[in-house]
């Protein structure tokens, strides 16, 4: 048995943590469209791209570190009812750093979307494909599983856009929106009538404000920004899933803010650059007029979102350390 007082601890940040890439550099996608037809400069979107990527590269260098030394410990995040989603967080933010870096380094993109796209393909196929034998608990049927088929398809084929691979997109855009589909009926019923979520699951409920919107930033991608009847639809739900996030805001504030409240970022961001699309190709009436006081709204949310982690960094609180025997492979099981 190990004595873990006497252990020195190491860092062991979850896979979740990604999910802090995803809201960060879509925000800063918004703001580089922004200032295409707004009078602002282009250097916020880039700076906050910069700063998603060195979040990915620091993040990408602590879970490669942990898969080399501690590998039992992804082992079980992978094989986890629940966690083993938000390890698609990793290749799909691989793909939104290749976005990133596309107009500055297109070979660098290329690899980056090719590695990415690769990942995502095989573990979607391991990790989601192998829930379809039955013995997937019904209580972890939660807005997690969206990760793997529909926001990584969805990301995929914003990829594309940005590369110039349209007919490549529409394939990935088509494999996410089924996916989201098939599975949004069964989430729903669970979140409906399935038990209530634990409180520290219940910031998942925010990865449901994401499949909308981001299929509508997917397919303006891919259309050539496009604001046509396809698009506004999807905008349209995603405004609706927004007002169901902000009805049950009291629920799940009912615990101290802490890393997984990035899982509402995504969304946010998506709803930032896709009300933006929609309100310049308008030029006047609702989406016109929604534009900005969406665009402002989404900045507060991710603005408070970046200096709340700040305070837990400052506080000690975010980056955890554990004894090196609690990941790894108990004596007993080995």
């Amino acid at each position: 048995m190990h004595n873990n007082e006497n252990e020195a601890r190491v860092l062991n940040l979850p896979v979740g943590y990604f999910g802090m890439v995803l809201g960060t550099i879509g925000m800063g996608f918004a703001w580089r469209y922004a200032s295409t037809i707004l009078p602002v400069s282009h250097t916020i979107g880039d700076a906050l791209v910069v700063l998603a990527i060195m979040m990915w590269g620091l993040l990408t260098l602590a879970f490669l570190t942990r898969a080399v030394r501690f590998p039992y410990s992804v082992w079980q995040e992978m094989h986890h009812p629940i966690a083993s989603s938000f390890v698609s967080l990793f290749p799909a933010t691989t793909m939104l750093v290749a976005i990133g870096v596309t107009p500055w380094a297109r070979t660098l993109a290329l690899a980056l979307f090719c590695v990415g796209v690769a990942l995502q393909l095989s573990y979607a196929a391991w990790q989601t494909a192998g829930l379809w034998r039955g013995e997937h608990p019904a209580d972890a049927t939660t807005p997690g599983l969206y990760l793997p088929t529909v926001a990584n398809n969805f990301i995929s084929a914003m990829a594309c856009g940005a590369l110039g691979f349209n007919d490549a997109g529409l394939v990935f855009l088509g494999a996410g929106v089924i996916s989201w589909i098939t599975l949004e009926p069964a989430i729903v019923q669970r979140l409906r009538s399935g038990g209530v979520l634990s409180v520290p699951l219940r910031t998942s409920l925010g990865i449901q404000l994401a499949p909308a919107l981001v299929a509508c930033n997917a397919w303006l991608s891919i259309n050539g920004g496009h604001a046509d009847v396809f698009a506004k639809m999807l905008f349209g739900y995603g405004l609706l899933q927004l007002l169901f996030m902000l009805r049950l805001m009291p629920w799940y504030l009912r615990q101290a803010f802490n890393a997984s409240f990035w899982s509402f970022s995504f969304g946010i961001s998506a709803l930032a650059s896709t009300g933006l699309h929609l309100g310049h190709a308008s030029g006047s009436g609702f989406f016109h007029n929604l534009a900005l006081p969406l665009f402002i709204f989404t900045n507060i949310v991710i603005g408070l979102l970046l200096i709340k982690t700040l305070l837990l960094l400052l506080q000690g609180k975010l980056l955890t350390r554990v004894a090196p025997s609690t990941l790894m492979k108990p004596k007993d099981e080995q």
